[in-house]
C-alpha cells in the first residue's frame, strides 16, 4: 500500500521513523511528512504550544501539500494523535483514499463528510485523556453514519502515545499488539486492491 504517516504533536521523533520502517519492511511504500520543520518535543505541552503557534489551518495545508504528489495512487492515510486527526481530515476529503489508520487520535467530522465504506482502524489507550469514552462513542456512530467501515481497538492501562518507545507512555505489549493488528489491516487493504 501507499501510506502517508503523520507525526504527533511531539514532531517527527525517532518513533515515527521506526514505525515507517516497520511498515516498509512489510512491503509498503511510506512517506512521513514533517509538518513541524524538524522541531521535536519531549512533552505534550511543548508540542501543543508549537502546534497552536502554527495553527490548524496551516498544518492541514502543509499536510495536503505533502500528500498531494502521491494521492493519485490511492493512499492509506495514517497518523499518531495530532497526525491521526490530520490523516482523518485528509482521508475523508479524498475520494481515492484506500484506508485510514488512526493511532492515538481522532478528529471532528465535517458536516458534509461522506465516504463509500472507507476502511478505518483506530488504536487507542483505555482510558485516554485526549480520547474520552463519550467522545469515542459519538465519533464511532458519526463515522458509521457517513459510510466508514470502522474497527476500534482499545488498550487498557496504556499511555496516550503508547507506541513511542522514547516516552513514559510506552507500553511494549500494547504497541506490539497494535502493530500486529495494523499490519493485518493493511494486508487486507492490499488484498482488496489486488482484487479490483
Amino acid at each position: 500500500m501507499n501510506i502517508v504517516l503523520f507525526h504527533s504533536t511531539l514532531g517527527p521523533r525517532p518513533a515515527v521513523r521506526q514505525a515507517a520502517d516497520r511498515l516498509r519492511d512489510a512491503g509498503h511504500q511510506v512517506w512521513t511528512p514533517d509538518l513541524f520543520e524538524g522541531r521535536t518535543f519531549d512533552t505534550v505541552e511543548e508540542g501543543m504550544a508549537h502546534q497552536d503557534g502554527i495553527g490548524r489551518e496551516e498544518l492541514l495545508k502543509r499536510a495536503v501539500l505533502a500528500a498531494a504528489p502521491y494521492s493519485e495512487r490511492g493512499l492509506v492515510y495514517a497518523g499518531f494523535s495530532l497526525g491521526a486527526s490530520i490523516a482523518q481530515t485528509l482521508a475523508l476529503g479524498d475520494h481515492r483514499a484506500r484506508g485510514l489508520l488512526l493511532l492515538h487520535g481522532t478528529s471532528d467530522l465535517a458536516a458534509n463528510a461522506s465516504v463509500d465504506e472507507l476502511p478505518v482502524q483506530l488504536h487507542v489507550a483505555e482510558p485516554d485523556p485526549f480520547e474520552t469514552d463519550d467522545w469515542l462513542s459519538a465519533w464511532y456512530l458519526q463515522m458509521g453514519r457517513i459510510g466508514a467501515d470502522v474497527e476500534v481497538h482499545r488498550y487498557p492501562g496504556a499511555g496516550h502515545l503508547y507506541t513511542d518507545p522514547g516516552l513514559d507512555d510506552y507500553d511494549a505489549e500494547a504497541a506490539e499488539a497494535t502493530w500486529r493488528v495494523a499490519l493485518g489491516f493493511l494486508e487486507s487493504l492490499q488484498a482488496a486492491q489486488a482484487g479490483e
